[in-house]
């Protein structure tokens, strides 16, 4: 925690560091050490915290209920800014301080808890996701005990019931998720929308709205594609430094690895996405990079028909074509 002050010249002052626990504790043990510092005059504070997963949640639901000014900003926001400080050395210190300049200088939008429904299905899709990825580790064991000599047969009875198990709990979590949506109107319409996409299934739809909480934290497509690390990253200096541009990958990676299987499923249905696909193979050659661009156009299609309130048409870009002929 770091606390700072901009004077009237735009002068930044940092005047206080101290480290505080992550718990109910450490969140009284902080506002108090606030109120001292400030000694009790009536002057406005304002919370700054970097989205880290779901750690800074809890200190934001607190500050929130106790009528204070949050606000939430995207760790990639965080991370561009500290480039243009050009710091020799990071820390949690110089973070904490970069995070407080930040502040003091953007006008930053309040943070907005999220809504109840968004909160419950991210724990389901995040559980149905820990399922799955177990699964994944103990059919892999199935297969390497079966394909023994001599396989123990307790051993396989017992990973065989153990993958029933999980099938049985992840169909328990879609149930779950599905009363969820049944009872809410709004989350069922945006769903729908979002769901005439090629490829995006109502588990996509549900994760990118959770994810997202409903798509708060976003202004545009391109922060967006940031936020979920589909971003290219590029490095190229004069003719001695040329690094081979790759997706960042630093962003959330539940919904970069939900995805996936839309991508391929649009590429492989879709006329207006295959030759998307097409084209971009012809051009480089690398069939990953043009998969990873149709899920970047799929990803940025789910945001443009959330803020338009419309549903896919797939004639639409046929349709601006032939206008312009």
């Amino acid at each position: 925690m770091t606390l700072g002050k901009m004077y009237e010249d735009f002068s930044i002052n940092l005047y206080a560091y101290k480290v505080f626990r992550n718990s109910e504790s450490g969140f009284v043990a902080l506002t108090n050490w606030i109120k001292r510092l400030l000694k009790d005059q009536a002057r406005e504070v304002h919370y700054v915290m970097e989205a880290t997963g779901v750690y800074h949640q809890k200190f934001a639901y607190y500050l929130d209920d106790n009528q204070s000014k949050v606000s939430v900003v995207l760790p990639n926001r965080i991370s561009n800014y500290i480039r243009t400080l050009e710091l020799k050395t990071i820390t949690d210190k110089t973070c904490s301080e970069a995070i407080t300049r930040f502040g003091l200088e953007r006008k930053l939008n309040y943070w907005k808890r999220p809504k109840d429904v968004y909160r419950e299905l991210e724990q389901l899709t995040r559980e149905r996701d820990q399922i799955v990825n177990e699964r994944v580790v103990v059919k892999n064991q199935l297969h390497a005990e079966q394909t023994e000599a001599k396989p123990n047969l307790r051993s396989l009875e017992r990973l065989e019931s153990r993958i029933k198990f999980l099938n049985g709990q992840e169909k328990e979590i879609k149930v779950d998720i599905a009363e969820i949506v049944k009872v809410n109107s709004e989350l069922k319409t945006e769903i729908e929308r979002m769901i005439s996409i090629p490829g995006i299934g109502a588990l996509t739809a549900v994760i990118i709205l959770a994810e997202t909480n409903g798509f708060e934290l976003i202004r545009n497509k391109k922060q967006l594609v940031s936020y979920v690390g589909l971003d290219v990253k590029e490095k190229q200096s004069g003719t001695s430094v040329k690094v081979k541009p790759k997706i960042s990958k630093r962003g959330n990676k539940s919904i970069r690895k939900a995805m996936h299987f839309p991508a391929l499923v649009a590429v492989k249905h879709d006329d207006n996405y295959r030759d998307s696909y097409a084209r971009l193979v012809s051009k480089h050659g690398i069939k990953m990079k043009a998969l990873v661009s149709i899920q970047r156009k799929l990803l940025e299609l789910t945001y443009i028909l959330y803020k338009n309130k419309t549903t896919y048409n797939k004639e639409y870009k046929n349709s601006v074509q032939t206008q312009m002929v």
